[in-house]
């Protein structure tokens, strides 16, 4: 079940952040600004060179969780400190590692004010965000859970923009009442497991009380579907607000909107994988025969979130609400291939959570880089700004290409893979969601031939200065990784393989046998592929 070698591994690159944040308030003067600037980037450089050897020492022949810790928290209610991942779950820390990095390195002109609690707050929010996605114990899960939702409250309530408080508190609001509800999910799996619920008529399984998510896998078709349904629709709505999916979509726009910039790459980059990670890591697994049934329901949301968010974006005058109603879009993506229920659908869907991290945070970067010049990101103010800002206009257009899905990109992989895994399912899944695409495509390039081409009519616009050697290097290594993952995803698949095998098996076996060969089935070519590779080592 768990592979302990190098556990230590995983707890350091949780709370490297933590000791980062604890130096620069105990240690550094808040006058020194350039002192807290250069601990708080030195501590996320660390925390990323430190997180690269996951991806290196990840042995993807084996099911078991890896760099697993284990000890007694409160023993007393079978809470264990549990820490462990699996492919999927170190895609997302490193792409969490990756992002914190950039975002405290282009946060250097962008904050003015308060930069000592600044700092300390986006290192604790890196300390909960990494600690979700290593928790492999309900309880620990939850609180980690919990405590990521206090700095980003404030990075958007304190250093926001004029709307700051409504949408800090409206975006804390809206996680919180999700979290309660996902708590009474947790606390009913928890008892049917032990003593069961007397109250209202359900007796338990009888076993050791656990909160320890793999041992609750096991007993996943021991538990009710009348339970299974209440559970899961708890889940849900805990994790579809943090996605967020149509209608709990509201708190975003405004969240982008106010925050500042690194909040907003953050925000899209991490903070909405969240809900995508809960759903793959305990609704799918935990909830098989709710997940199935509940499929269809959860794919129209999600198609209806892709023409939606694409048309709401469409009909944005600024950059910044353009982008976040393109992430309602693209999210919808995520969960229709998620809930396709099958290989392709599933690989899809997790290659296609970081894809939107990568290029959706570098939207959000790319504008907040012009809004520090002009303090203004209405698109009808610009007009252009390629001749006095190319390298803008060339990072821009490789990230737009990105997001809208070209060949070689990033954003095509995960967007085919998704389409293939819808029209298994349904045909006209695939024609709803292609149009997404479209108008994705549509919403994009109409922004930036209006922002980029054209005449520089507007005075303000003349003596942009085009970007300097730090907002390059901010930008640089998503460009790199939007390529590499393009052109060469293999390894990333690599990685994800146990996670979508797991999953695929519990689905299969509640599903009718017709459907449940297909979707997993292998094409012949690559069953050939692998027939081969036995007889060669056969031989040998």
């Amino acid at each position: 079940m768990y592979d302990f070698e190098y556990g230590l591994l995983l707890n350091l690159v949780c709370y490297v952040p933590l000791i980062g944040a604890l130096v620069i308030v105990f240690l550094v003067n808040k006058e020194n600004k350039q002192a807290i600037k250069l601990v708080a980037t030195l501590t996320a450089a660390i925390d990323f060179v430190i997180s690269l050897p996951l991806w290196f020492l990840y042995k993807t022949d084996g099911a078991e969780f890896q760099f697993a810790t284990q000890m007694d928290w409160i023993p007393s209610v079978g809470v264990q400190y549990l820490f462990g991942v699996d492919g999927f779950s170190i895609l997302l820390i490193l792409l969490t590692t990756l992002l914190g990095l950039i975002s405290i390195y282009s946060s250097y002109t962008a904050i003015t004010e308060r930069e000592k609690e600044y700092y300390v707050f986006l290192l604790l929010l890196q300390v909960g965000m990494i600690g979700v996605f290593c928790s492999l114990d309900f309880i620990l899960f939850y609180v980690f859970w919990e405590v990521m939702l206090v700095p980003m409250y404030f990075l958007i309530g304190v250093w926001g923009g004029p709307r700051k408080l409504y949408a800090a508190i409206k975006f804390f609001l809206y996680t919180l009442v999700g979290s309660v509800l996902m708590l009474v999910g947790i606390l009913a799996l928890y008892f049917y497991n032990a003593e069961g619920m007397a109250a209202i008529g359900l007796p338990g399984l009888g076993n050791v009380a656990t909160f320890e998510v793999p041992v609750l896998y096991e007993i996943a078709f021991q538990i009710p579907p009348e339970l299974q349904f209440w559970v899961f629709l708890a889940f849900f709505v805990g994790f579809a607000i943090k996605v967020p999916m149509f209608p709990f979509h509201t708190w975003l726009p405004d969240a982008h909107v106010e925050a500042p910039t690194a909040g907003s790459v953050i925000l899209a980059g991490v903070l909405l994988k969240m809900g995508t990670y809960g759903f793959i890591r305990f609704s799918l697994p935990l909830l098989p025969d709710a997940t199935l049934k509940a499929a269809p329901w959860v794919a129209g949301l999600s198609l209806f979130a892709i023409v939606y968010g694409a048309l709401v974006a469409m009909a944005q005058k600024d950059m910044k609400k353009l982008v976040a109603y393109s992430s309602v879009s693209h999210m919808g993506f995520v969960m229709l291939g998620m809930f396709a229920l099958n290989d392709p659908g599933l690989r899809g869907s997790i290659l296609q959570m970081l894809n939107h991290g990568v290029s959706t945070g570098a939207l959000f970067l790319l504008v907040g880089l012009v809004y520090e010049r002009r303090h203004n990101r209405m698109i009808a103010e610009y007009g252009g700004i390629a001749k006095v800002m190319p390298l803008y206009a060339v990072f821009f257009l490789i990230i737009t290409m990105s997001s809208i899905g070209l060949p070689t990109l990033n954003g095509f992989i995960g967007e085919f893979l998704i389409l293939i895994g819808a029209f298994r399912a349904h045909w006209w899944w695939a024609l709803i969601a292609a149009s997404g695409i479209v108008l994705g495509a549509g919403y994009m390039l109409w922004m930036y031939q209006r922002v980029f081409f054209g005449e520089l009519s507007n005075e303000k616009n003349k003596n942009l200065k085009d970007l300097n050697l730090r907002e390059q290097w901010t930008i640089i290594p998503l460009i790199i990784l939007a390529f590499w993952i393009g052109l060469y995803p293999k390894p990333f698949f690599r990685m994800m393989e146990p996670t979508v095998d797991r999953l695929m098996t519990r689905v299969e076996a509640v599903m009718p046998v017709e459907e449940a060969v297909a979707p997993h089935a292998q094409p012949a070519a690559e069953e050939e592929h692998h027939a081969e590779e036995d007889e060669a080592a056969h031989e040998e």
